[in-house]
């Protein structure tokens, strides 16, 4: 089977983490090109400052993966798009839902597929969860997404500039979850933000939801950037028949009143890939924009509460 030529745009943290590892070994795709302001490279492929000099240079790329800072993927994806490229996002997918609804009208029109992606709902664990709310309903459900900035953010002003999410950064990942295994709609009802004196998105967040979900009578959520120590990533959950479930490790494990019923290796860009694959041979696109909804109303509706400066 002939692969797929694939470049990846911007070399940060989570392109060298996740996506060049995924494609190096990819049955589905081949890298051919990366895209790297810094002048950053891998494995020997050609590295271009702008994508621009990229298409010139190897207009045959079947599709980009766009791992830039969110502020700035609108254009990007824009430009990918007008070259013809079919494209995929990494979470956030926009800056705001203007920007993406626009991506998602333009890949239309000219008839490319747009992959958003929300890596964490690619767990088995996920999709256990879901099943189990469906079957026995829900009553209440706790997110609690705590993990220290400076391990997974190290020196990353962007973060905390206009656009950057703060904190909602990693939280949209257990929002990208919280829509996943849902069985109707969730609706911010109240945010406390915490911004740091010295920053501009917020460095902590607690949320409650309403919802049109029968029987479900607390939804809430507490973001922290300030967390020392191990990661917590969970979710405590209530089902309509009284059983108490966690979902943790970021989505990876599930247990039901303690017993432990999924848990498999962290494998979600290698399903994200797999996925994009499918869409690509299917020419459909995938773009769910509920976990980016969820933050756009908690900081509209969010109080803003301040705390002591931040550095790195």
């Amino acid at each position: 089977m002939t692969k797929r030529r694939m470049a990846i745009i911007g070399l940060g943290k989570i392109a060298q983490d996740q996506h060049l590892p995924v494609i190096d070994k990819s049955d589905d795709f081949e890298l051919v090109a990366v895209t790297s302001q810094r002048g950053l490279g891998h494995g020997g492929v050609p590295s271009f400052r702008t994508p621009a000099e990229m298409y010139a240079a190897i207009p045959d790329i079947d599709a980009v993966a766009i791992c830039t800072p969110p502020e700035v993927r609108h254009a990007i994806a824009i430009e990918a798009l007008d070259a013809g490229k079919d494209v995929m996002l990494e979470k956030p997918p926009a800056a705001t839902l203007s920007e993406f609804e626009d991506l998602v009208s333009h890949a239309q029109r000219l008839g490319r597929v747009l992959f958003a992606t929300w890596h964490s709902q690619y767990n088995p664990a996920v999709d256990e969860a879901r099943a189990l709310i469906a079957a026995a309903g829900l009553r209440s459900l706790r997110i609690e997404w705590r993990e220290d900035v400076r391990k997974w953010h190290p020196g990353q002003d962007w973060v905390f500039e206009p656009g950057g999410f703060g904190v909602f950064d990693p939280g949209i990942n257990a929002l990208s979850i919280f829509v996943r295994i849902l069985p109707g709609s969730a609706f911010v009802k109240s945010a406390d933000l915490t911004y740091p004196a010295n920053r501009q998105t917020p460095i902590a967040a607690k949320l409650a939801f309403s919802s049109n979900i029968t029987g479900a009578l607390l939804l809430s959520a507490d973001f922290d950037w300030r967390e020392q120590g191990d990661e917590k990533w969970h979710m405590m959950i209530e089902t309509g028949d009284g059983r108490s479930a966690r979902l943790f490790k970021g989505g990876a494990a599930l247990s039901i009143d303690g017993q432990l019923v999924a848990e498999a290796p962290s494998e979600e860009y290698e399903r994200i890939y797999i996925r994009f694959a499918d869409l690509l041979a299917e020419r459909k696109s995938d773009v769910d924009a509920g976990p980016l909804r969820l933050v756009a109303d908690a900081l509209m509706v969010g109080k803003r509460l301040a705390t002591d400066p931040f550095e790195w």
